[in-house]
């Protein structure tokens, strides 16, 4: 390569651009590094982990991603086979009186900031005071995202092992957004997306809220633009969650003493005033962009009146908890999960409607 000929003088020039460049680069990697820790930091403050509150690995022998067994954060621990809370004994000791319950991130309330104050942890300790003897534990077998059928598998592959003598199954949000779906890309008002997150937002905390965000105020210009809606037939939509449902508890009808089906709570109210509706909807609308909130309404209400015609139909105990927790931010995180105040009021209406069963109080005794 030939000999740069160019006098001092006329280098100098180029020499000091590359080095403020250099520093330029290297002020701002310094300032999203800054940022990253930031916010990392009030993640941790807020929600007690410095990552992402559902993470997952696979689990060969049931074939379902899991909460990776062992992860302990500020807020919650998982035990050693993938379960939020205590680990229970095994074999089940003689007299315990063992309550499982199933469900998805509503169950598993990360939201909550310790593992008593989640909804079930609560329910358990109501039924240990309540017992005249012997103990009480559980397993709160609730995941992140699970559907029914996930569900279902889950118990069969994880859960029945423990012998669960009381079932508390609740779900319906993650079912309700599978069916609009399909019917929504039927309709042609819905092309479909992935809610798996990107590289970087694995990567980075400060990107991956930075893309929830967009995609939530993309997603909801469906909401407003009724134009863009699906349309539905209630008792059709709802065909296959009722097969599901039905299922489930038959399942868990074979492998304990009371199966408990509980109607499903949200945020969002037909009282409400236009505005505090469309934003007691708004997480509901990042995973259904094609809904209004008059329409989510119609599909959580139809979802609860086949939950309680199954419970009828299987025997089971029906709690109907779906109006127990008043419809505002002090008691909802979002539009479907639970703060703390919430998961005591839910938790409460569950123990009442517990108390006043005769299947129940068979089950557990009464002092």
């Amino acid at each position: 390569m030939p000999a740069d000929t160019a006098p001092a003088s006329q280098r100098k020039p180029r020499a000091s651009l590359g080095r403020k460049l250099a520093l330029s680069l290297g002020v701002l990697v310094a300032l999203l590094v800054l940022l990253e820790l930031t916010v990392r930091t009030r993640q941790y403050v807020k929600h007690g982990t410095f990552g992402t509150m559902h993470q997952f690995v696979h689990d060969p022998a049931s074939g379902l991603d899991i909460p990776p067994p062992g992860r302990v954060t500020a807020n919650f621990a998982i035990n050693k086979l993938g379960f939020r809370g205590p680990l229970v004994e095994m074999p089940k000791p003689a007299g315990t009186l063992r309550l499982a319950f199933l469900g998805a991130s509503t169950t598993f309330c990360a939201e909550a900031t310790s593992e008593e104050k989640t909804w079930p942890a609560r329910v358990a300790a109501a039924a240990a005071q309540q017992r005249t003897e012997g103990s009480v534990d559980y397993v709160n077998a609730g995941v992140g995202g699970y559907l029914i059928d996930q569900i279902k598998q889950s118990f069969e592959r994880r859960v029945a092992q423990f012998e669960p003598d009381v079932i508390f199954i609740y779900e319906a949000t993650n079912d309700l957004t599978k069916d609009t779906r399909e019917l929504a890309i039927a309709q042609d008002v819905y092309s479909g997306h992935s809610d798996e997150d990107s590289w970087l937002s694995r990567v980075s905390l400060v990107w991956y809220l930075v893309e929830k965000n967009m995609l939530l105020r993309s997603r909801k210009i469906g909401a407003v633009d009724k134009h863009g809606s699906v349309h539905f037939e209630a008792r059709e939509l709802s065909r296959n969650y009722r097969a599901r449902i039905e299922s489930l508890s038959d399942a868990a009808k074979a492998r304990s003493k009371l199966v408990v089906l509980m109607t499903f709570s949200t945020q969002a109210r037909r009282e409400q005033d236009p505005a505090r509706q469309f934003e007691a909807c708004n997480t509901s609308f990042y995973y259904m962009p094609y809904m209004t909130p008059e329409l989510l309404l119609d599909g959580f209400d139809e979802y609860n009146r086949v939950m309680r015609e199954v419970a009828a139909e299987k025997g089971a105990l029906l709690l109907d908890v779906a109006f127990a927790v008043p419809g505002d931010r002090r008691h909802f995180n979002d539009s479907v999960h639970f703060t703390d105040q919430g998961c005591a009021v839910f938790a409460d209406a569950v123990i009442r409607g517990l108390q006043d069963s005769p299947q129940w109080n068979a089950c557990i005794g009464t002092r």
